[in-house]
């Protein structure tokens, strides 16, 4: 039995498949050719039915900047790629903070050590640094 996904992933290239004979059949059209075009719309209106009866078994979020990317005329799969690019960029520019706090916490605990002596070794005995 195939899942729910694979049935709606069917559907939508029969469907796919139907536009594209219409397509051929309107952009050459022949009155001979009314029956075979009225049955292909049919087809294409029973597709939709069946797609729309899909939609209850299949729970699916999809960010809405996929759609933009669609719009576009972007790959949609493209949307990943930059999804995980900018969470790439955005973990090295924390990772550089994080560097950037433990040198100040690191400068600033041997300049403590150097003016208040007593004062950070008590400070490092409560905290267990030692």
């Amino acid at each position: 039995m195939t899942s729910p996904l694979e049935n709606l992933e069917n559907h939508l290239e029969m469907f796919i498949e139907n536009v594209r004979q219409i397509r051929i059949i309107v952009s050459d059209f022949q009155p001979q050719g009314q029956n075979v075009l009225n049955q292909k719309i049919q087809s294409l209106v029973t597709g939709l039915q069946e797609i729309d009866k899909l939609k209850h078994q299949i729970d699916v979020n999809v960010p809405l900047e996929v759609f933009d990317y669609i719009d576009q005329g972007r790959n949609p799969q493209l949307y990943t790629k930059d999804c995980i690019d900018k969470a790439l960029t955005k973990n090295e520019e924390v990772k550089g903070k994080i560097d950037s706090y433990r040198k100040f916490k690191s400068n600033l605990m041997k300049e403590l050590s150097e003016t208040f002596p007593v004062e950070i070794s008590k400070y490092k005995a409560i905290r267990g640094d030692e």
